[in-house]
């Protein structure tokens, strides 16, 4: 077993949002990232087979997809699609996600 303290390792940032790996084998891998009002992920996608998933943590932002899309995102929220999908993250407030990708990349 391996316990990970996300609130405790990683905080914010007022220049970037912030990043930590919780975990990373060889079936998936989880990130945490932590975005101030305004920070985001830039809608991006990989060029492999496998899905990612995005949960909300606490906070308020959008997902963001191909075409523009934007989709709202709060607390309790999780977006699942395919890793080859357009995906991003955007914060309307201080905002916590936990990203979940298998397999890893």
């Amino acid at each position: 077993m391996k316990k990970v303290e996300m609130y405790k390792d990683n905080d914010f940032s007022e220049k970037a949002f912030t990043r930590l790996l919780v975990h990373d084998s060889p079936y998936f891998k989880i990130l945490n990232f932590n975005f101030n009002p305004g920070q985001e992920l830039p809608v991006h996608s990989h060029d492999i087979e496998g899905q990612v998933s995005i949960a909300v943590l606490e906070g308020e932002g959008e997902f963001l997809g191909e075409d523009n899309a934007v989709l709202p995102a709060v607390a309790g929220d999780v977006l699942v699609s395919d890793i080859a999908e357009p995906h991003g993250v955007r914060a309307k407030s201080a905002m916590r996600i936990l990203v979940t990708i298998a397999p890893p990349i």
